[in-house]
């Protein structure tokens, strides 16, 4: 009964050590899981894009790695540092826009607008009643709701500067994984194996799969809407296109859309007078607008065959759950335990699931190898 009870006490001393020891980690490292999850994903999605360029350039690591550092610096932090860098440099213009709004007429409506179908009428009639309050009335109706934008704005306009911190480390971490990506495959297979064996390996397997077809659907949807976007918005003579085409690729990749964003630019544009710059980009519009019921689609299949519902669902949670990061957490968690359920459902059905499929062998870093 002594001897039981000492070894009671040792195991649980154990354990509240262990829980301790892995608590502390996650405590220091908090400030940099956000950054690592990220890189992770990026290097997973993108690894076999990099070993590509590998063979390309002379089969060099170094090269390989470089080049897909300065993409990703392209990616990520450019764009952003470049929308700071345009609401800086055009603070005054701005503020004079802000004293002008309030002596601003509104110009009759377009003689085309009577002629649209089904909607002409009722638009041209709002349109006038706008006119007739001038753009004091339209404040007043608008004030109870522009005021808590305005405070998010100017809370999220505060969190630039730390996310183009989080971006550069995070372009760092996924330079550094992309130079170390077998070795790093390797120990989490192994811990796979060693937690759950060939089941623990093939969990392994579905969420490097899983993570890729949220990366190739989400991402790569956000960045050509967001791309396509802000070069119309560039032709069309849309001030700030550099600010709003990041705005769209964030807005893009939230799952709200870039139509927020090109909607108001067109409207901007029909108002101050310009119809055939606004048809443009009306049309441009529609055609970004719509990327995402075709694009995102095909690349979902194509990483993994993952239900658009599961995946809407995980960036809303995740975002509401996580912040900014549960962009990517959310639905690769979701992706992930369907994955693991599909694959759990088929074992009890007779399949093997220790025998993976080839495809699944190709989404971690060096898992080929192995």
């Amino acid at each position: 009964m002594a001897e039981f009870q000492r070894d009671l006490t040792r195991s649980l001393l154990g354990v509240i050590f262990i829980v301790a020891l892995i608590g502390s980690t996650i405590w220091i490292l908090r400030p940099f899981l956000g950054a690592a999850v990220w890189a992770a994903t990026i290097v997973v999605a993108t690894w076999p894009l990099m070993i590509a360029l590998q063979k390309r350039l002379w089969h060099k690591r170094s090269l390989a790695v470089a080049l897909m550092t300065v993409v990703l610096l392209c990616v990520l932090v450019v764009p952003l540092a470049l929308a700071i860098g345009t609401i800086i440099s055009n603070v005054d213009e701005i503020a004079g826009w802000a004293k002008t709004l309030a002596r601003f007429e509104v110009p009759p409506h377009p003689e085309w607008v009577d002629s649209l179908p089904l909607v002409g009428g009722k638009l041209a009639d709002f349109w006038e009643k706008v006119a007739a309050a001038g753009i004091q009335g339209v404040a007043v109706k608008v004030g109870p709701y522009a005021g808590g934008l305005i405070k998010w704005f100017v809370a999220q306009v505060g969190g630039f500067g730390m996310l183009l911190v989080e971006f550069l480390l995070t372009v760092l971490l996924a330079a550094i994984m992309y130079a170390n990506g077998e070795a790093a495959a390797k120990r989490v297979l192994l811990f796979g194996r060693r937690l759950a064996g060939p089941r623990g390996e093939n969990a392994v397997c579905l969420a490097g799969q899983a993570v890729r077809g949220v990366a190739l659907g989400i991402v790569v949807t956000a960045l050509a809407q967001s791309v396509l976007g802000g070069i119309g918005l560039v032709i069309a003579g849309v001030p700030f296109a550099t600010f709003l085409t990041a705005l769209m690729l964030m807005l893009a990749i939230s799952q709200i859309g870039v139509l927020p964003v090109l909607g108001s630019a067109t409207l901007w544009l029909f108002w101050s007078g310009s119809s055939g710059w606004g048809a443009f980009l009306l049309i441009c519009t529609i055609v970004v607008g719509t990327m995402d019921s075709i694009l995102r689609p095909i690349l979902i299949k194509k990483g993994a065959d993952l239900p658009l519902l599961l995946i809407f669902t995980g960036v809303v949670g995740g975002l509401m759950a996580f912040g900014l990061i549960g962009l990517f957490v959310g639905p690769v968690v979701l992706a992930v335990a369907h994955k693991l359920l599909d694959a759990w459902m088929e074992e009890d059905a007779g399949q093997d699931s220790t025998a993976l499929p080839e495809k699944t062998m190709e989404t971690l870093p060096g898992m080929e190898r192995l």
